[in-house]
């Protein structure tokens, strides 16, 4: 499979320069030289030199994004990127703008977008960010409709974001199912607790039933009362009958 990250360094235009513009790049063109030896801590370190002398200097921009790319800084190197591509759309809608351009100048300014674009879908594609890795390819093709490489790992971050989106779905699913159940459950639960409550609260409210041994007990505690009375009634007449005068004949 190719491999997705394939970093382009910008080389320096040939032209007239300034005393101060050949100082910065050729902390650029020295930064470079360093970037291929793999020592990516000093090309960082003069691609620094050169953006702190020119900040508008667009190769000391994008070559330090790739030096914080190889560093394994992604963040770093994302913030590089965006000024580099900032300066070159507006420098590529100068070029458009003025009809003394040179054909070959503006495309030179959109192949330089074009790969600042890549390179910056690289860095999204590296850290799964498929969505803006698929915007920043698309950028790269609008600016270079024959980048192979491009077209491929735009077709690839595609796919994987396709991947990502079916699993964000699913989890989702799983999510409000898992919700569901949740809620069912509460619901139940909640209907258990409340049977529970109006079962005991009728109890309270209803009197409790007497059992058949309780009730014998109370009828012959009565029955005993009753016949009680009725020999202390007997018990009193008897001693009424004995006190009583015999009366006389007549």
């Amino acid at each position: 499979m190719k491999r997705i990250l394939i970093l382009s360094i910008l080389v320096l235009s040939a032209f007239q320069l300034s005393a101060q513009q050949r100082t910065d790049r050729s902390f650029v063109r020295k930064g470079n030289k360093l970037f291929a030896d793999s020592l990516f801590i000093k090309a960082e370190e003069n691609y620094l030199k050169a953006v702190d002398l020119n900040p508008e200097l667009v190769e000391g921009t994008y070559n330090l994004g790739n030096a914080y790319v190889a560093q394994q800084k992604p963040n770093e190197a994302m913030e590089q990127y965006r000024k580099a591509a900032t300066a070159l759309e507006a420098r590529k809608k100068e070029l458009a703008d003025n009809p003394e351009t040179k054909p070959a100048e503006l495309e030179k300014c959109k192949m330089e977008l074009a790969r600042t674009y890549h390179n910056a879908g690289v860095v999204y594609h590296a850290s799964e960010q498929y969505d803006k890795a698929v915007e920043s390819y698309k950028q790269a093709l609008r600016n270079n409709p024959m980048d192979d490489e491009t077209r491929y790992n735009m077709i690839l971050a595609q796919r994987m974001l396709k991947q990502q989106q079916d699993q964000q779905q699913d989890q989702q699913q799983q999510q409000d199912q898992q919700q569901q159940q949740d809620q069912q459950q509460d619901q139940q639960q909640d209907q258990q607790d409340q049977q529970q409550e109006d079962q005991q609260q009728e109890q309270q409210e209803q009197p409790e039933e007497m059992s058949q041994e309780n009730a014998e007990q109370l009828l012959e505690a009565a029955m005993q009362d009753e016949r009680d009375v009725q020999e202390r009634v007997q018990e009193q007449l008897m001693k009424a009958q004995q006190k009583k005068p015999l009366e006389k004949d007549w």
